[in-house]
């Protein structure tokens, strides 16, 4: 099973500069080994079940509890049976029928 989740989360109390907060974030999914992208606007992962996604949501979200009064998150979840991969399945299946790669 494969859940491709869609997320973004950076707390609203620290002006307008929050890339040090979302790094934090970044770095954990990164040591946690989920296959990921980062994306101007969220990051995308995939895992396998709700829990797992759940999990990396929460864990994201303890990143900034400490030091963080407010924080906004928003999420995106596709949940598909019977696949794997589609973090970049999806991507390449564009690609594909465009006739070229598009991304690296």
């Amino acid at each position: 099973m494969s859940f491709l989740v869609e997320f973004s989360m950076f707390p609203t109390d620290k002006g307008e500069s929050v890339s040090q907060y979302v790094s934090r974030i970044i770095d954990m999914i990164d040591k946690s080994g989920v296959p990921y992208r980062l994306t101007p606007m969220g990051t995308v992962f995939e895992v396998e079940t709700m829990e797992e996604a759940l999990d990396i949501i929460n864990r994201a979200y303890k990143q900034l509890e400490p030091d963080c009064n407010r924080v906004y998150t928003a999420i995106k979840m596709d949940i598909r049976k019977g696949k794997s991969g589609r973090l970049e399945g999806k991507i390449k299946s564009v690609e594909n029928r465009l006739g070229k790669e598009v991304s690296k």
